[in-house]
């Protein structure tokens, strides 16, 4: 369809990626499609071309519905179709949680051709939302089918597919396969073409990696020097817990550095806030929990710093996908302390390659100590106030784990040691 391909042509689109030469065939064959591809390789025009193609054909009522594991990814999509299908008057409704419940069934009420939602805000319209149905539908997504699982959304998408209609297009993206999305392939698609354009374990190749093999108690030092040596790029730093990015973007802050952090703990709005200033560029620097680890494509970020390392070798793939995007280059560095040693060490094992060292003088990084260290004092207390201000409104609910006994005097010593043996901190559970 020209308006299509008008699109894609101001989008900038010139050759399709692997993954869409691959996929987009088939899918306008009319075969449900399983399909592999590592983060940023373009799998969101991959099923968005054909749906829309599919509707120009045949545009009845509400026409398909994409499954996504985070809000953010949900609204990126939603960007996305109405990017490519504006001039064919394409409608979406994003259905997430943490919104109106009200404002979102007018949404509905609107009839939509596309619905974009998280699972468990999706089921809730469908349960109690008056005149809401699937029962027409015919296409349906399960993007990041992978991380869908991971958060433990199975049953909710059982409970989806019981009421949509067996004749119908399936899609399913996933980055890796494992045996919850094989479970869930045979639960959902009909004679699905698999294509796979990427191993289970894979970074692009133009992806440069790096470690730094520090003391623990310097690890804020080392990341102020990093963040130093990268002034005016963009930059995702991903922590651990909630608690830890709240208290670097303070630390950061107080630095002068333009930081704002990103975490399950804060309002939607907030969190689309942040976003939209780090794709603007007011902020270059994003703190993010691994709310941002999946999914979320923003094109020019330079360069990962992975300030805790994540417990698995897959969430590791998918942080540092998010730099060195369609084609373009891409830094990311890990810290590592004398704890994570066993951790870095099972990350090369499933990258089948060894990380080199990102050679720094120690005398340049002890330079910013001073600094840092009064910066870090200021962070506890505004951390410890943000703290106080949503227990009064709140009833004292905690973000995270990182208890900040020990930043005053030892970067980043909280955040980190507490975490260890698998404790895990507030991060990015999707609530619906």
């Amino acid at each position: 369809m020209d308006s299509l391909c008008d699109a894609c042509s101001t989008l900038g689109f010139k050759n399709p990626t692997p993954i869409q030469a691959e996929s987009i065939p088939v899918a306008l064959e009319g075969k449900d499609l399983i399909a592999l591809a590592e983060t940023g390789s373009g799998k969101t025009a991959a099923f968005a071309l054909p749906v829309l193609q599919a509707l120009w054909d045949n545009p009845v009522g509400l026409f398909a519905c994409i499954l996504a594991p985070t809000r953010e990814l949900a609204f990126q999509i939603a960007d996305q179709f109405e990017a490519l299908g504006g001039a064919i008057g394409v409608r979406c409704a994003v259905i997430v949680g943490g919104m109106s419940n009200m404002e979102q069934a007018v949404a509905l009420s609107k009839k939509p051709h596309i619905v974009i939602a998280t699972p468990g805000r999706l089921l809730d319209h469908l349960t109690n939302t008056k005149g809401f149905s699937l029962r027409n539908l015919k296409f349906l997504v399960l993007d990041e089918a992978d991380r869908l699982l991971d958060m433990d959304f199975g049953p909710t998408i059982d409970s989806i597919l019981k009421v949509i209609p067996r004749q119908r297009n399936t899609y399913l993206f996933s980055a890796t396969m494992t045996s919850k999305v094989e479970k869930l392939q045979r639960a959902s698609l009909s004679n699905p073409v698999r294509i796979s354009v990427s191993s289970k374990y894979q970074t692009v190749s133009t992806l440069i990696q790096r470690f730094l093999f520090i003391p623990l108690m310097h690890k804020d030092t080392y990341l102020v020097y990093l963040i130093n040596e990268f002034a005016g790029q963009t930059i995702i730093v991903f922590a651990r817990t909630v608690m830890e990015t709240n208290r670097l973007a303070h630390l950061l802050r107080e630095l002068g550095f333009k930081a704002v952090p990103l975490n399950g703990d804060l309002s939607q709005s907030a969190r689309l806030g942040a976003l939209n200033k780090f794709k603007s560029g007011s902020k270059n620097i994003l703190i993010a929990t691994d709310v941002a680890a999946r999914g979320l494509d923003i094109p020019s970020v330079d360069c990962v710093i992975n300030f805790d390392l994540p417990q698995d070798s897959k969430t590791y793939i998918h942080r540092v996908g998010r730099t060195a995007r369609a084609g373009r280059s891409g830094k990311a560095i890990a810290i590592v302390t004398q704890y994570d040693i066993e951790l870095f060490l099972r990350i090369e094992n499933a990258l089948g390659e060894k990380i080199p060292p990102f050679e720094v003088e120690e005398s340049d990084v002890l330079i910013f100590s001073e600094r840092v260290g009064e910066a870090q004092r200021e962070a506890v207390k505004k951390v410890n106030e943000d703290k106080e201000k949503k227990g009064r409104g709140k009833g004292g609910r905690s973000g995270g784990r990182g208890g900040q006994g020990g930043h005053g005097g030892h970067g980043g010593r909280g955040g980190s040691q507490s975490t260890r043996g698998g404790k895990r901190g507030r991060d990015d559970r999707e609530e619906e």
